[in-house]
């Protein structure tokens, strides 16, 4: 027993020195893709500017926005998985339901993504991130030659590692994949998920800074007595999140219909569009992270509207054109419009004090996030990371909730499993059946809770192996008792992970 726990220790020590190297690697390769981005971005900008006093530029620059998605399209054309923002892939890859080679998405990932989101589109640098750093887990786990079981661990390492370089928020990037992407909290997971993205964010910071992205100055608390606004702001915001989840999932048939064009082409639609936008208004285009930072020195409501219209339109339009690049960071910004919104609307009723408005800004980035991908607990914390401040912890949370629960009664599903959803295919499930192993955490109230292993409706080639209980691990029979808590190991075929994945969580849900 003694030396089966030694061999343990020892193979835990070697995954989380894995974990470390992949944090490294996904540092340098994410730090390199955010700088680009906002190099090249910067350039368009800077071009733009010099088209006022010399409009021929104009048509330079055009060109120039049209060769770039055209290469993007082409790459994505190459390596559909290349497309988007890349995290509905990293779920299928995690659930067993999709299988691809690193390297291919890596570089074409790489590529699109500076030329596309770097070109001003409303599109986000952190999606990419996080399937960037997914395949440098990849890669690693290739390199060790490691199993199956920590591959992909490694994997769910990089995805942290990669969110955390992207954002500077290695405790936001850990929690978005143990509860949205890998939804399982196992030690194993999270603890080398937070290693890696630890190591990740000491890489950019030495080319950065340690300055919080999104260092928003606010020095009033938000007081208790108007914490009925937040509850208002949070059925506000899970009305739009739902509006916006309708949005993105359906506007992709209209490119459906543009028959004229190919699929890998219609990235032109949106850059013909940005230039006008680019040349009107240079500080509204691209993810939005100087427009959050800008945003309390714009007051007039009506100005804001026209903004969050332009931001909310022009997103959806660049995303579904299927062009490398996300939503992470736009739904963050259109958080933080209609937080400005409804504050400076309140601040006219003479509801509150205009000096409150910044913290709304703040929470509603949370709200949205939370609604739209519904994790409420990743949306406090990252905002917390990114802001640089624990003080607005309690109004994070009331506002996250109370959209994450209006969203629901709306009938809003997460949008990265919608996303995943309706991209699988059956040739995303050609394995090659050998044994292979899924961890599963017990819920409080599911099917799965208080019921004796025998009793439980497995799927086919199902076994369950070992049982974490604690500190104890357990060795069932058929008359083991299953307990709320219990970390199970089941061994499974893996030509059949993704069925497996599925039925288990059909049995996670509550007892009727």
């Amino acid at each position: 027993m003694e030396s089966e726990d030694r061999q343990t220790r020892k193979s835990n020590l070697r995954l989380l020195f894995e974990a470390l190297v992949v944090g490294l690697v996904a540092g340098i390769v994410v730090g390199s893709f955010r700088w680009l981005i906002g190099q090249t971005l910067a350039m368009w900008q800077k071009g733009y500017q010099a088209a006022h006093a010399n409009p021929a530029l104009l048509w330079l620059l055009a060109g120039g926005v049209l060769v770039s998605v055209i290469v993007a399209g082409f790459l994505v054309k190459q390596q559909p998985h290349a497309g988007g923002s890349g995290i509905p892939e990293v779920e299928l890859q995690l659930q067993g339901k999709l299988q691809l080679a690193w390297w291919p998405i890596l570089w074409r990932k790489f590529i699109g993504g500076v030329l596309s989101i770097g070109s001003g589109l409303f599109l986000g640098r952190e999606g990419p991130s996080i399937q960037l750093g997914s395949t440098v887990g990849q890669g690693v786990a290739q390199g060790f030659k490691a199993s199956k079981s920590d591959s992909r661990v490694l994997l769910a390492t990089g995805a942290a590692s990669g969110l955390s370089a992207a954002f500077g928020a290695p405790l936001g990037g850990a929690m978005f994949i143990v509860e949205e992407v890998f939804h399982n909290f196992s030690p194993r997971v999270w603890l080398n998920a937070l290693a890696g993205a630890i190591m990740a964010n000491f890489v950019v910071s030495n080319v950065f800074g340690q300055t919080p992205v999104l260092a928003i100055d606010y020095k009033h608390s938000f007081p208790i007595l108007q914490y009925w606004q937040l509850l208002l702001l949070g059925a506000f915001l899970g009305l739009i999140g739902r509006f916006y989840q309708w949005g993105l999932l359906n506007f992709s048939r209209v490119y459906q219909k543009i028959t004229v064009l190919p699929r890998w082409l219609h990235g032109i639609i949106p850059a013909l569009i940005l230039v006008p936008i680019m040349y009107y208004f240079p500080g509204y285009v691209g993810g939005g992270n100087n427009l959050i930072l800008s945003l309390n020195q714009i007051h007039a409501v009506n100005v804001l509207v026209l903004i969050f219209l332009l931001r909310i339109s022009f997103s959806i339009v660049s995303y579904d054109s299927g062009l490398p690049g996300g939503i992470f960071l736009p739904i963050l910004t259109m958080g933080a419009l209609l937080g400005a919104v409804y504050g400076e609307f309140m601040v006219d009723l003479g509801l509150l004090d205009q000096k409150l408005v910044v913290n709304l800004i703040i929470f509603s980035m949370a709200g949205l996030f939370s609604a739209i991908v519904r994790s409420p607990f990743t949306a406090i914390m990252l905002i917390a990371e990114m802001v640089g401040s624990l003080l607005h912890l309690m109004p994070l949370a009331v506002v996250s909730v109370a959209a994450y629960v209006v969203n629901e009664l709306l009938g809003g599903e997460p949008i990265y499993e919608s996303l995943a959803g309706r991209m699988q295919t059956k040739e995303d499930n050609d394995y090659v059946g050998e044994a292979d192993q899924l961890t599963v955490s017990i819920y409080e109230g599911s099917q799965l809770a208080d019921h004796r292993v025998k009793e439980i409706a497995w799927p086919d080639r199902t076994l369950v192996r070992v049982i974490h209980r604690g500190q104890k691990d357990i060795i069932p029979d058929g008359d083991t008792q299953l307990l709320a808590g219990d970390l199970l190991v089941l061994e499974i075929d893996e030509n059949q992970r993704g069925l497996v994945y599925d039925k288990i969580a059909s049995l996670q849900e509550a007892k009727e």
